[in-house]
């Protein structure tokens, strides 16, 4: 079973100004078969997402004409201008929609869905796309629009501006994409205002941003982000975040865009596994974004020097949204716009920096959460998710059912390279059922193949072993391919479990449920509007791997070491001496020091 959203990098589509224009002429020939006699470019079996979705069709064939002058195009545009501007602006109030502040202004909006009172809710982010697909085809309208209906576009844009920021709440539905979405569509339409206008516009837009969006950042792994949907970040919604800062630093030169987007994309590095999986989100868990993406990624993996194009996106909306059929749906299309617009190229090679909240070399990677435990490992194409046992969540020592790796104070990281290896000590002070503080030492050393993890926690009683994590999914290709093993070795006895009781609550690797089906089904929401990383943090007991002790380690001392990306046989000494605990194996040696003047441990590495 593949994963349905994980597929290839981005940066694997070319980019280039002829394969962009194989796109637009694909979208022509497209739209021109299905214009109606009305003039609408909808896809036929568009329901939900349509208030925007014709005008952005019509946005890409006015990009089309400036780039070709294709004569068949300016009917086109009109006729569907014309019919957006008839048919699919709203001024009277939708029934039910619960986020007015003034009643019956008469100002346009953009509704989620035709029918009136028929899920109001969506109607503040349609109106945002609306607001972003007028103002593209006023950036283009110079030679194609006739006057008059350029002004009646520019009134319905100003208007759409005044109900998302005066008629309405300011981003009801807390979602920092929808949110600055609406901030570049004040930005864009400011330039086309007369300039009273546009300068109370535009500051109005940065106060928005200022004040609403930014004021609010929540930190995650030492980032402050904008919140999506109750978090800090979503695999589907960051990504379409980080396009809009690109847009908004584009199209306004604020260097404050730039600061904020490069923190973003930080982060989005940081996370990222080597092969561009990333699982955890407060909305999807798995769903990923396509040529939404493309834009920020690609213009800030130039600005922070890494390769954020191997994020694996969803192949199938790789150019632009598109219904079941593969035919061209003008949702979103100011993205395509955009990428299509921006000159910038993508960083193919990955930062060479060490980050705190990862480790990465060559095909192996960890990402690390604020608790500097790892959320994802990456190792011979095999990624591991954290394990439950007893709800409790995570990779690291379990003694008597209770697991030994949330931090009872500051958590100290060391990074190290030596002899073409890459290490990252991590050092955290824990408390047990028993209350007895100890420090759990987590030593993750890879040569860019295989992952060493060696765990030295203070000795504890009964049968400790290491909990090892949940083999979840493994490259196939271009796709992604559930799996419930891996390659996996241990010093000790090393065990795959799987939970022998059943239900939601309890979660099993050779399923086909997915963790974002499984998380799902125990949060509180419906599913599209929960968080399914809160549900998933009701997870009782899940399939793990499991090492036990590494034998003949120091009396006072348990270790547990493991090796992934390879079943070979696992060989682990380990000596205390008077440099401190040494471990060794056939690829390195490492030495875990005592701490420094200012508390930090030491770290000494090197090849066998």
């Amino acid at each position: 079973m593949h994963l349905p959203h994980q597929r290839g990098s981005l940066h694997d589509l070319p980019d280039t100004p002829e394969a962009y224009d194989a796109v637009l002429a694909d979208v022509t020939e497209q739209a021109l078969a299905r214009l109606t006699p009305e003039g609408s470019l909808e896809h036929p079996d568009c329901v939900d997402d349509i208030g925007d979705t014709s005008l952005g069709i019509t946005s890409l064939l006015a990009l089309a004409w400036q780039r070709t002058k294709d004569p068949r195009l300016p009917e086109a545009v009109r006729r569907s201008l014309a019919f957006h501007l008839r048919e699919r602006v709203y001024r009277e109030d939708n029934p039910g929609y619960p986020n007015l502040r003034v009643r019956d202004c008469g100002l346009p909006y953009a509704r989620y869905t035709l029918a009136a009172g028929a899920h109001p809710i969506g109607d503040w982010p349609s109106t945002v796309w609306a607001l972003l697909q007028a103002v593209n085809v006023l950036d283009a309208a110079d030679g194609l629009v006739d006057d008059d209906r350029r002004a009646e576009l520019l009134e319905t844009a100003h208007g759409y501006w005044r109900w998302l920021t005066e008629a309405t709440f300011f981003n009801p539905q807390e979602a920092g994409n929808q949110a600055i979405g609406c901030v570049v569509g004040g930005l864009m339409l400011a330039r086309h205002l007369p300039p009273g206008d546009g300068e109370s516009v535009r500051a109005r837009a940065l106060a928005l941003y200022t004040d609403e969006i930014r004021a609010h950042r929540v930190p995650d792994r030492g980032a402050l982000l904008p919140p999506e949907h109750g978090g800090a970040y979503d695999n589907n919604y960051g990504p379409i975040s980080l396009s809009f800062l690109a847009q908004a630093h584009r199209v306004s030169g604020e260097e404050v865009f730039a600061q904020d987007g490069d923190a973003l994309a930080r982060y989005i590095d940081a996370r990222l596994t080597n092969g561009g999986f990333d699982n955890g989100g407060p909305r999807y868990s798995e769903q990923h974004s396509g040529f939404e993406s493309v834009l920020g990624l690609r213009y800030f993996s130039r600005r922070i020097g890494s390769d954020l194009g191997r994020y694996r996106g969803d192949g199938r909306w790789g150019r632009h949204a598109v219904k079941a059929d593969g035919g061209v749906d003008g949702h979103f299309a100011w993205m395509l716009v955009w990428q299509i617009q921006d000159t910038t190229r993508w960083q193919r090679t990955p930062s060479v920096s060490f980050k705190r909240h990862q480790l990465r070399a060559g095909s192996v990677s960890v990402a690390f959460d604020d608790r500097m435990t790892p959320s994802l490992v990456e190792a011979g194409g095999t990624y591991y998710l954290p394990a439950a046992v007893r709800r409790q969540h995570g990779f690291g020592p379990v003694s008597d059912g209770f697991l030994l790796c949330r931090p009872m104070g500051e958590v100290r990281v060391r990074d190290v390279r030596a002899d073409g290896l890459t290490a990252k000590l991590v050092t955290k002070p824990v408390v047990g059922r028993d209350h007895v503080l100890r420090y759990v030492r987590s030593l993750y050393v890879t040569d860019g193949t295989s992952l060493w993890t060696t765990v030295a926690v203070e000795r504890l009683d009964g049968t400790p072993y290491l909990l090892a994590g949940l083999p979840y999914a493994e490259d196939d290709g271009d796709r992604v391919r559930r799996t419930a093993r891996g390659a996996v070795a241990a010093a000790g006895t090393l065990r795959l479990t799987h939970p022998d009781a059943r239900g939601t609550d309890h979660f099993d690797a050779r399923t086909e449920t997915t963790q974002e089906q499984a998380a799902f089904l125990l949060a509180a929401d419906p599913r599209g509007y929960g968080n399914p990383d809160e549900g998933w943090r009701h997870l009782v007991g899940s399939t793990a791997l499991e090492a036990d002790p590494v034998p003949d380690a120091p009396d006072d001392l348990h270790v547990f070491a493991v090796r992934y990306g390879s079943e070979e046989p696992l060989t682990v000494s380990v000596e205390r001496g008077e440099d401190g605990l040494t471990v060794r194996t056939a690829a390195f040696t490492a030495v875990l020091g005592p701490d420094d003047a200012h508390g930090e441990p030491e770290l000494t590495l090197r090849g066998a």
